[in-house]
């Protein structure tokens, strides 16, 4: 019999700061060491008043002549102090007795603020003061990202002393450094001690638009151990087992070529044979299918399914939503339920609002192995969803996914995600023996219609393979995009009726379902009842996120058959609605939505050989201006319907969040190197990684846990 545990010892409680620090993942002394300044504070020197210009922020010392408590216009403590060259006022609305005592009349102290001018002369708003007599800094004063609970003392204490512990010693080998374009001079100690707390002649314009050569060290170091994280993570991979799965001469692949109404492009049968060439290796593909919108990736995707299937495996395509899973359904149904009933195999479908016999039979057809294609959204990943032999897993719109989902349906393959048929089925030609399967990867395709820019393939993505779709199927008209303010809604409803007498079918989006106090946006409802009565005779449908599954069904397919002409919904129709026969597209509130996001709604339309538009209605703000974030966002959509080039300018706007969604969920995206400005540096931590890992494992592997600590798995998914 095992011998008892000691009780653990009982873990001592943190204190709110203590909290407050690991909430901002600063656990380990490097962690303290790497929180760098938001800004910095010059407190090194004295401004007397007489010298100070309004609107700069200085530091005066003088002594407290008046101290009081004013009721009008607010309650609020005003202290006035002498320098011997003027006055000025401080006046505080929010203040503690303590603080009062301590601004006493006949007290020297210090006080850092904006300088005011006005009718009674200078005054500060809420400066922060401290008595007089200590020393003056002689470095500038650190301001550090926080949270609440965390004052600044406390946290510039806590940097300090985990700057003071922490390992700073080089992990770069010799001539590394120079070779990524920096100042050997630079050390990284030397780098941190001078970033959080800079000499006063430093210029301030060096630090902000980080050109600084300790910036510089600090980009090229967070950048090569993301090149080194990925670059692990993919020879890690490369040393799993994934079966082998040929193309069979003759096989459902041929035969689905054969069958498909229309002949591949050149993009799209240059992809899929990168993706049959993975599948024939024993070592599991990661591949990311982009392609714009309307591109073809889901017939690409079925002939990947085709080679998985005929081997004697199953193959699982995972959609964000049940409407773009119901149309893969659609279309893989029409084009493989012929070529495998005659096997004795189907396709199966699974989301999260089926009845409960409808999903108890589904269940039981993918653990036999009769569903031998399993298409369905995150139900797909559920514990009680058991494949007998998958092999092929295809994630669509992958960066809707979080990275623990992605490795659930890794994991439905490896040991104890799966159980091995009963029976096991025969070997079939190239596949490997499927009863046999137990420890391995399935083959990954993660497909996204947000094309990915180049740095960002280049960093966050450096550990897949990628495969483009760069042209679109012949008799896809060109869209015409038009910038319109929302006081002539009239005429685009206009344009509506006009679209509608030809017999064309409109999409109207809103942003939001319901009114909110802190946007001001025409909710959907409103909408559709506006439409519905400026035009009489014609079904405007509505549709957004909270109605019941039935209901979006019975919806799409009034406008999918045609009989319904115009549809207005919420954002739940960004991807995975294809209807040729609609020609114009309208984007209420167009400066609310990220960039990718109005291309990809600007791709439902513009999908059958009518002539298409897609209306960009925008509201002006106050001043009868947009922001200059929502002006780039539509004057790039307004000069180009190339994704690429969109995708380049929402990286430009945005930052790689837009594109990464949930992949890094967990881990920090880059901090301080930007992937737009910092392409250099980029490419010489993407040239210098493989031979750092080959050369210099010791120093790589101490180099990737100083900058990712145990966060590297996520970039692994």
């Amino acid at each position: 019999m095992p011998a008892a545990k000691a009780p653990a010892a009982p873990t001592k409680s943190l204190s709110e700061p203590q909290k407050a620090l690991r909430k901002l993942g600063l656990v380990r002394d490097i962690d303290l060491a790497l929180h760098l300044p938001l800004r910095y504070e010059d407190e090194t020197r004295i401004t007397k008043l007489r010298d100070a210009r309004g609107g700069e922020t200085v530091q005066v010392e003088g002594v407290v002549t008046d101290n009081h408590v004013a009721f009008r216009p607010r309650r609020q403590l005003v202290v006035t102090i002498d320098d011997g060259t003027d006055t000025c006022q401080l006046r505080f609305f929010n203040f503690y007795p303590s603080q009062q005592k301590a601004l006493a009349v006949g007290t020297r102290i210090v006080a850092r603020g904006e300088a005011r001018g006005g009718l009674v002369g200078w005054q500060m708003v809420h400066p922060t003061t401290r008595a007089a007599g200590a020393p003056l800094p002689e470095a500038l004063t650190p301001v550090y990202p926080t949270v609440a609970a965390l004052p600044q003392a406390y946290l510039r204490k806590a940097v300090l002393s985990g700057l003071s512990r922490a390992d700073l010693s080089e992990t770069l080998p010799p001539g590394f450094a120079q070779r990524l374009g920096l100042d050997p001079r630079w050390t990284l100690e030397r780098t941190l001690h001078f970033l959080h707390h800079p000499q006063p002649d430093t210029a301030l314009s060096d630090l902000e638009d980080r050109s600084h050569p300790a910036w510089q060290r600090l980009k090229a170091e967070e950048l090569l151990a993301q090149q080194l994280s990925q670059l692990e993570s993919k020879r890690e991979r490369d040393r799993l087992q994934a079966p082998a799965l040929p193309a069979r001469p003759g096989g459902l692949h041929e035969q689905l070529l054969k069958a498909l109404p229309f002949q591949l492009t050149a993009a799209q049968r240059r992809v899929s044979e990168e993706i049959a060439a993975d599948l024939a290796r024993d070592v599991p593909m990661h591949r990311l299918l982009q392609g714009d919108v309307g591109s073809g990736k889901t017939v690409v995707a079925a002939l990947a399914a085709t080679i998985a299937i005929d081997a004697g495996w199953q193959c699982a395509l995972m959609a964000p939503t049940e409407i773009l899973a119901e149309q893969h359904f659609r279309k893989l149904i029409g084009w493989l339920e012929p070529l495998l009933a005659p096997r004795g195999l189907g396709v199966a479908w699974l989301t999260g609002s089926q009845k409960k016999k409808e999903r108890g039979e589904m269940l039981a057809r993918i653990a036999s192995g009769q569903a031998a294609l399993v298409v369905g959204t995150h139900a797909v990943i559920q514990d009680q969803v058991q494949f007998q032999k998958l092999a092929l897993a295809i994630i669509d719109e992958q960066h809707r996914f979080g990275v623990e989902q992605r490795l659930a349906l890794r994991s439905k393959m490896t040991a104890g995600g799966s159980h091995p048929p009963a029976e096991p089925a025969p070997a079939k030609a190239g596949g490997g023996d499927p009863s046999t399967y137990a420890g391995r990867e399935p083959h990954l395709v993660m497909m996204s219609a947000t094309p990915i820019p180049r740095t960002l393939a280049m960093s966050y993505y450096a550990d897949l393979d990628v495969s483009t779709i760069d042209e679109l199927p012949p008799g896809r008209t060109p869209i015409v995009t038009k910038l319109v303010a929302d006081t002539r809604r009239d005429e685009v409803v206009e344009r509506i009726r006009s679209q509608l007498a030809q017999g064309r079918q409109v999409y109207w989006v809103c942003p939001l379902i319901e009114e909110s106090e802190a946007l001001d946006l025409t909710n959907a409802t409103a909408t559709h009842e506006q439409l519905s009565k400026a035009l009489p005779g014609v079904m405007v449908g509505l549709l957004h996120s909270r109605m019941p599954v039935a209901e979006k069904k019975a919806v799409m397919d009034l406008f999918t058959g045609g009989q319904m002409g115009v549809l207005v919904s919420t954002t739940v129709i960004e991807v995975g609605v294809d209807v040729p026969n609609a020609s114009l597209m309208v984007i209420e509130h167009a400066e609310r939505f990220g960039l990718s996001q109005l291309h990809q709604l600007r791709g439902r339309v513009g999908r059958g050989a009518a002539a298409s538009a897609c209306v960009l209605l925008y509201a002006a703000g106050e001043n009868g201006r947009l922001g200059e974030t929502a002006r780039a966002r539509l004057k790039a959509m307004a000069e180009t319907a190339d994704g690429f080039e969109i995708a380049r300018r929402d990286l430009e706007i945005r930052g790689p969040g837009e594109f990464l969604g949930a992949r890094q969920s967990g881990a920090p995206l880059l901090r301080f190197a930007d992937l737009v400005m910092d392409v250099q540096l980029l490419q010489a931590a993407r040239t210098l990684a493989p031979e750092m890992l080959d050369r210099h494992p010791e120093d790589a592997e101490r180099h990737t846990a100083r900058w990712l600590g145990g966060k590297s798995d996520y970039l692994k998914a």
